[in-house]
């Protein structure tokens, strides 16, 4: 899905790197996820069942933000 691409590619080329070992397995599990279930979190249209997406998801939107 081209918007999540457009959100998704910046943060794993710019922010990645300065993830803990921890999180960057998250964010691998995270891209495990549908599209559009991604999508849905990502619009804040919904939550992930599992409570630890939610600080990494609030970091790649901020990421998104503080980078237009």
């Amino acid at each position: 899905m081209l918007e999540l691409d457009l959100l998704l590619v910046p943060f794993t080329e710019e922010a990645f790197d300065t993830l803990s070992s921890q999180d960057q397995m998250l964010y691998v599990e995270l891209l495990a996820f549908e599209d559009q279930e991604l999508f849905g979190w990502f619009l804040e249209r919904a939550e992930p069942g599992d409570p630890r997406f939610k600080p990494l998801i609030a970091r790649i939107l901020a990421h998104n933000a503080n980078s237009h």
